[in-house]
């Protein structure tokens, strides 16, 4: 089975994360992208997009950038279930990524080839986002990385030039979750997972941010 790899990681009776259904489910209309923002051993996002019934999953140690010129490594990780694109909360120490997890950005995609298997093949995925970050054209690129496993295969993630494309820093200028609105130590705080480490992911260190302590005076609020 396709989530094999993903749950024989993890106790699902200590983390909170999903198990998964076993029944594949079929995408019955746009198919589902998401990333998540995670504090883990290091902070990283997690690039996911919906094909054959999971989540194809990327690990981009910088995150996404909307500059055309700048080249993300992606590293790609075992599947994940459908059911993890909404996931944000708190992996608990001693579990498998234990840490604080956000979601970052969601909404659908489109591949420019319907064949998504042979691009995954190939080692070129080319595709549209329409998500509340990040949208337009964009590429997934195999590199030789670490050899023929393809869990442990490196692509570069890439912005195409169109009129999503921007020198805006999107991680830094948009921390925050577009579930909850929160920042990761808020996350952590909420869940009962350590504050302090999870706000080194925060733009100040300290689990704040300019907007966010605005809104908090009721100068500014916070972008919806």
């Amino acid at each position: 089975m396709k989530l094999n790899e993903y749950r024989k990681k993890r106790e699902f009776g200590t983390t909170p994360e999903p198990r998964g259904s076993d029944d594949v489910r079929k995408a019955s209309g746009s198919l589902i992208y998401a990333v998540q923002k995670h504090m883990a051993s290091r902070l990283h996002y997690d690039f996911r997009l919906e094909w054959s019934g999971v989540l194809l999953s990327w690990a981009v140690p910088k995150g996404p950038s909307l500059d055309p010129s700048v080249k993300r490594l992606a590293m790609q990780t075992e599947d994940h279930p459908i059911e993890y694109s909404d996931f944000e909360g708190v992996i608990p120490a001693g579990q498998y990524g234990a840490g604080t997890v956000m979601l970052w950005d969601e909404g659908t995609w489109e591949p420019d080839d319907a064949d998504v298997d042979a691009s995954l093949q190939k080692g070129e995925i080319k595709f549209t986002l329409r998500g509340k970050k990040l949208q337009g054209a964009w590429i997934l690129v195999r590199t030789r990385g670490f050899g023929k496993n393809p869990l442990r295969s490196t692509w570069l993630l890439i912005k195409h030039r169109d009129q999503y494309a921007s020198g805006k820093d999107v991680t830094l200028e948009e921390p925050w979750s577009v579930a909850s609105r929160r920042l990761l130590a808020d996350i952590a705080r909420d869940g009962g997972g350590e504050v302090e480490r999870a706000s080194l992911g925060d733009p100040d260190g300290k689990g704040r941010n300019p907007a966010s302590a605005k809104s908090a005076s009721g100068r500014k609020r916070r972008p919806s």
